[in-house]
């Protein structure tokens, strides 16, 4: 199983642009953060199939970035 690090940006329009810095070409977008996700491996899957029909190596990514998982408190003013 090989892993890849997305990157997540918002888009200017709106929505999110996604890249995978390891898989240079493989980009995509969602219009929520979800969607990007979803959509990201999906692109991801695509992209490394089209590889192996093209019997080109999958690359490696060489530093793999960790995960964050991070916790935001909002005041009660904020989120309503």
């Amino acid at each position: 199983m090989k892993t890849y690090t997305i990157k997540i940006d918002p888009a200017e329009e709106g929505g999110y642009v996604v890249t995978v810095p390891a898989l240079p070409g493989c980009v995509t977008q969602g219009e929520s953060y979800e969607e990007a996700v979803i959509n990201a491996e999906e692109c991801v899957q695509g992209f490394l199939e089209a590889l192996v029909k093209a019997g080109q190596p999958l690359p490696r990514e060489p530093h793999p970035m960790k995960s964050v998982v991070t916790s935001i408190k909002v005041s009660p003013a904020m989120a309503a």
